[in-house]
């Protein structure tokens, strides 16, 4: 039994795909074995998949199932005692799983682990600065949860997790089109710490056909989250201070407030803008933006 089960998620990206297989295959960690999920493509990645040099288990979806979906067929065929996921636009550096083992084996409590990294162009050139409005996401070593209320900050690429974490959790939320790596790191953060290996050991490329790109449906799975969120949020008590407790609360109950009023509810909008300024009062950004939902949507987004 291979220690890693690699799920690489492949969909009509073959430009990119020899960079992410090259990373894999560069790994100074050779304990391994590779899951090549195509969900459907239609650009020649599974003509190219099947003549690859490199040993891989081929998983060929005659449908798309999206994402989530695709990882969860994943999982069905690994048999690591770890599962890594890259996405086939993004590349590994090769000594990015040996420091994920070493933190993980000295670390039982922890059950993910992720990477710092970098983000790169279409020709594998970093880009440097924040090309998507942030810097490459990433959580302290430590218990997250808090931080992952504020955002994700785990990119799915860069992280490494104990199968323990989905036999006892199971698997993605096949309901979410782009969150569901976030919900999952969050269920995972409930139950144990999560790891950082601070070297830049994941590269994610940034181009026109990223999901994050979509945000129609970002925003859907946002407040689907967010309400998911806020129902846990009281079983936190005794976990954190009050006061840090308080300010994630109001924080989501923003945030949740911001996603409905793009989806076109004001009106729940408002009432999540309140419940946020119920529990922290000085949220003066939570006022500003309670005011701005009786703007058009258009006008509400130029304020964000």
């Amino acid at each position: 039994m291979p220690r890693v089960s690699i799920l690489l998620t492949c969909y009509n990206h073959i430009k990119y795909l020899p960079a992410a297989i090259d990373g894999i295959f560069s790994q100074t960690f050779t304990d391994f074995e590779v899951i090549a999920l195509d969900d459907g493509s239609t650009d020649g990645t599974r003509e190219w998949l099947t003549n690859c040099e490199h040993p891989l288990k081929l998983v060929f979806n005659e449908t798309n199932k999206g994402t989530y979906g695709t990882l969860n067929v994943g999982l069905e065929h690994a048999t690591g005692e770890f599962i890594a996921v890259l996405n086939d636009d993004d590349v590994w550096l090769p000594e990015k799983l040996a420091k994920q083992i070493a933190l993980l084996d000295a670390n039982p409590k922890v059950g993910l682990v992720h990477t710092n990294g970098d983000f790169i162009d279409g020709n594998d050139q970093v880009i440097p600065g924040s090309p998507l409005g942030f810097e490459f996401p990433r959580f302290e070593t430590g218990d997250i949860i808090l931080g992952l209320i504020g955002a994700n900050k785990i990119i799915a690429s860069a992280a490494l997790a104990r199968r323990q974490c989905f036999d006892d959790l199971g698997g993605f939320n096949e309901a979410y089109f782009g969150s569901g790596d976030w919900e999952m790191w969050y269920r995972i953060a409930e139950k144990w710490d999560v790891g950082f290996v601070p070297e830049m050991l994941t590269r994610y490329r940034v181009h026109g056909a990223n999901a994050s790109h979509k945000l129609d449906k970002i925003w859907i799975d946002d407040q689907k989250l967010r309400e998911w969120i806020a129902e846990r949020i009281p079983s936190y008590q005794g976990r954190f201070s009050e006061q840090e407790l308080k300010q994630a609360e109001a924080h989501n109950w923003a945030c949740l407030g911001t996603v409905q009023t793009l989806n076109g509810d004001p009106t729940r909008g408002r009432v999540s803008y309140k419940k946020s300024l119920q529990v922290d009062p000085s949220r003066w950004k939570s006022r500003l933006r309670l005011l701005a939902t009786y703007l058009p949507k258009s006008a509400f987004r130029k304020l964000l």
